[in-house]
């Protein structure tokens, strides 16, 4: 099980949580996702050989959010 912090910028309330968070939750091997709002982070737990850094960018971004480095 690894960890990944993402840094999302344009998530600002309860909607943006839910719209990454269930984007994020879909992805094959994800076993947890926390949004920080303050903090603009994507915290997710998840086996690294089933989801890829990639492909958790990949699915925020497509939620209308960027991730930056």
């Amino acid at each position: 099980m690894s960890t990944t912090i993402l840094h999302v910028q344009g998530m600002s309330c309860e909607h943006c949580v839910k719209a990454v968070t269930k984007a994020v939750t879909a992805l094959s091997g994800v076993r947890g996702v926390a949004v920080d709002l303050q903090g603009k982070t994507v915290t997710v737990e998840h086996d690294p050989a089933g989801a890829t850094h990639a492909q958790m960018k990949e699915a925020i971004e497509e939620q209308g959010y960027d991730v930056v480095a």
